[in-house]
């Protein structure tokens, strides 16, 4: 039954992909099913209502950091903050060493904001657009781009794919984020050489944009515009707690769009829940978005996604493959069954957050050493989501750069960062998994 189960479930997902419907109506029918499940095993409706709220208890801090940084990126789109960041880093780009600056632009802004598909939005759009100025190979372009935006998506204080990783660990953000620096070095110098090679043996013209003068017809462009970014990254280092630095981010940037941007407090409360809208097109196309709306769709997939893993533990539904896992963990290791159930679990699942929810209900068993399953986590199903070409992870973002679905084959951190920790686990350089 259990496995029939499922692959209705899979068949629902896949429905909703191939017929363009709303992943959240696909995750609703599921949950149906579940409950249906549920009922054939014997409990009662109000057993399942508590199993699902007991899910969604989980993942409420998550939930509640999602709303909060919806309105903060709003604002600091309002506030010149990433307009300022996209200057400075735009000024940089030489058509030399373009692949290379391209991936650590978008690597930078992506930890600053935590977001990859607002980076893609930004900062991705910027470079894909240099890209095709300077007629470079799209695909290659692309994958750099894609491949830094989910660098900071995994690595960021403000990532909420890193906040779901601290909530189903029960872990902290700030140990989280050194751990995952220390396997993933080797893995960025490597892609930092390889996006070099290809940048030396490709073609470029001469073509450049001028995008500081492109903002400056939308905003004051002032160095102070940068604190709100700052401020994040440095307050988190102090273990702060993330509502906190979120909450004292929020309030720079008000400060800065009454002080620097001269807005109206009416015109920043409806930027807050709508997001911000450029008035010149050329800057809407890269800057509008944000606001407390934008995040509905992401939080009613994390909130019925916890229902799911409410009703996993109390239904046993995915006991079975916990004990294939087991014994495969045995003996090839825990990362790589996580690894290879964060594929499966991606491709069906067609998102990151769900994904993320699954492996960690299937292999979270296998781990005494909480900080340890936090960071294989980070190091498969947050990074191998985007490689997926029909998950949301990867699609929205080479939708908005406009760049090919052949960009995956280049989006070298993605791949080398499973693999240097496969082969580290096999010459010893990482501890013992537990």
């Amino acid at each position: 039954m259990e496995i029939i189960i499922l692959s209705v479930f899979v068949a629902m997902l896949l429905v909703s992909l191939l017929l363009d419907l709303p992943l959240l109506l696909a995750l609703f029918c599921g949950l149906l099913l579940f409950w249906g499940y549920g009922l054939w095993k014997k409990l009662s409706v109000k057993e399942l209502f508590q199993l699902s709220f007991s899910g969604i208890k989980t993942a409420r801090g998550v939930m509640t950091a999602m709303l909060v940084i919806g309105v903060m990126t709003a604002l600091w789109r309002a506030s010149g903050t990433i307009a300022v960041i996209i200057s400075y880093a735009a000024s940089l780009i030489h058509p030399s060493a373009f692949l290379l600056l391209c991936f650590l632009l978008n690597c930078a802004v992506s930890v600053l904001t935590g977001t990859s598909f607002g980076t893609a939005a930004t900062m991705g759009t910027i470079c894909m657009t240099m890209a095709q100025v300077m007629k470079l190979n799209l695909a290659i372009a692309g994958g750099a781009i894609l491949a830094g935006c989910f660098f900071g998506d995994r690595w960021s204080p403000i990532s909420t794919s890193a906040l779901l990783v601290c909530n189903l660990s029960g872990t902290e953000l700030l140990d989280n984020l050194k751990n995952m620096a220390k396997t993933a070095f080797i893995p960025f110098l490597a892609c930092c050489g390889l996006y070099s090679l290809f940048g030396l043996f490709g073609t470029h013209g001469n073509g450049s944009m001028d995008i500081r003068a492109l903002f400056e017809s939308e905003f004051t462009l002032h160095w102070l515009c940068i604190l709100p970014a700052l401020a994040v990254l440095v307050i988190s280092l102090c273990r702060v707690k993330v509502i906190i630095t979120l909450s004292i981010s929020i309030v720079l940037a008000l400060a800065l769009c009454i002080t620097v941007q001269h807005q109206a407090i009416p015109e920043l409360l409806r930027t807050m829940v709508y997001g911000y809208t450029a008035k010149s097109p050329d800057v809407a196309a890269m800057i509008n978005g944000g606001g407390l709306l934008s995040m509905l769709n992401v939080v009613g997939i994390l909130l019925i996604s916890s229902c799911y893993a409410g009703i996993f533990r109390g239904t046993g539904l995915l006991d079975g493959m916990k004990q294939v896992l087991s014994r495969f963990a045995t003996r090839r290791g825990n990362y790589p069954a996580v690894l290879l159930t964060s594929v499966a679990a991606s491709a069906v699942s067609c998102n990151q957050t769900l994904a993320a929810m699954l492996v960690s209900q299937l292999c979270g068993d296998l781990y005494d050493n909480r900080s340890q399953l936090a960071l294989d986590l980070e190091d498969s199903v947050i990074i191998v989501s985007p490689l997926i070409p029909w998950s949301i992870a990867s699609a929205v973002p080479l939708a908005t750069i406009g760049a090919p679905t052949a960009s995956l084959c280049f989006a070298c951190y993605l791949y080398l960062l499973p693999l240097w920790r496969c082969l580290s686990r096999q010459t010893g350089r990482l501890n013992k998994e537990s």
